[in-house]
C-alpha cells in the first residue's frame, strides 16, 4: 500500500508541473456548459462530457509522460500493479475534485429534478475517464495520437443516439443515461442502468490497462536489479 501511495504522490506532483495544460483542460467543460446554458439538459450533458474529456486527457498525458520512468521504477522494486493503482488513485482524486467543482456550478445555475443524480453522473464520469485515459496512454506511441482518439470518442458520444443499442459500447453512455434520469425523470432514464454500465466499463478499462502495463513492464530473466 505504501508503494501505491508513493506512486500517487509522484503522479500528482507530475500533474502540477503542467499547470498551463491542466488549466486549459479545466476550462473545456465550462466552455461546453456556457455554450448551451439556456438548454438545461444539453448544458449539463455537454459540461459532464467536458469533465470526462478533461480527466481522460490528464490521464493520457500522465500515462505517456511517465512511460520513460516506469521501467526504472519497476527495476527499483515497484510492481506494475502498484504503478498502475498509484497513478489511477491520483487521477481519481484529481477527477473527483474537478467533478465536485462542476457539480456546484451546475446546481447553482440549473434547475434539475434530481441534484444527487447530477453529482453522481459527474463522479461516475471521472471514474470512467481516468482508466480510459490511462488505457489510451498505454497503447499509443505519443500523446498526440491519444488526444485524437479521445476527441473521436467524445465526438461519437455527443452525436450517437443514446437510445440505440450501439451507443452502449461507448464508455460514457452511463453519463447520458443518469443525466437523462436527473433532468427528465425516471420515465426517460434509469439511474440503475447507468450505474451498472459505468461499473462494467470501469472494470473492463482497468483490466485492459493493467494487462498492457504488466506486459510492457514484465521482468526479463536476464535483468537483475543490483
Amino acid at each position: 500500500m505504501t508503494a501505491v501511495v508513493r506512486m500517487a504522490g509522484m503522479t500528482l506532483r507530475e500533474l502540477l508541473r503542467r499547470r498551463a495544460v491542466l488549466g486549459l483542460l479545466l476550462v473545456v467543460p465550462l466552455v461546453f456548459y456556457l455554450g448551451r446554458y439556456e438548454e438545461t439538459g444539453q448544458a449539463i450533458r455537454f459540461a459532464t462530457l467536458g469533465v470526462g474529456f478533461a480527466v481522460s486527457a490528464a490521464a493520457l498525458f500522465s500515462s505517456v509522460g511517465g512511460r520513460e520512468i516506469e521501467p526504472l521504477l519497476a527495476l527499483s522494486g515497484f510492481r506494475p500493479l502498484q504503478l498502475f493503482l498509484g497513478r489511477l488513485l491520483a487521477l481519481l482524486a484529481a477527477g473527483t475534485g474537478v467533478a465536485v467543482v462542476y457539480a456546484v456550478i451546475i446546481l447553482v445555475g440549473q434547475d434539475v429534478r434530481s441534484p444527487r443524480a447530477v453529482v453522481a453522473a459527474l463522479l461516475i464520469t471521472a471514474l470512467v475517464a481516468a482508466p480510459l485515459g490511462l488505457l489510451l496512454g498505454a497503447v499509443v506511441p505519443r500523446d498526440m495520437e491519444g488526444a485524437l482518439l479521445l476527441i473521436s470518442v467524445i465526438g461519437a458520444q455527443m452525436v450517437v443516439d443514446p437510445a440505440k443499442d450501439s451507443a452502449k459500447v461507448l464508455p460514457f453512455w452511463s453519463t447520458r443515461e443518469i443525466l437523462t434520469y436527473a433532468v427528465d425523470g425516471p420515465g426517460d432514464g434509469s439511474f440503475a442502468a447507468g450505474t451498472t454500465h459505468a461499473v462494467g466499463v470501469t472494470v473492463l478499462l482497468m483490466s485492459a490497462t493493467g494487462s498492457v502495463m504488466a506486459f510492457r513492464l514484465r521482468r526479463r530473466r536476464h535483468l537483475r536489479f543490483v
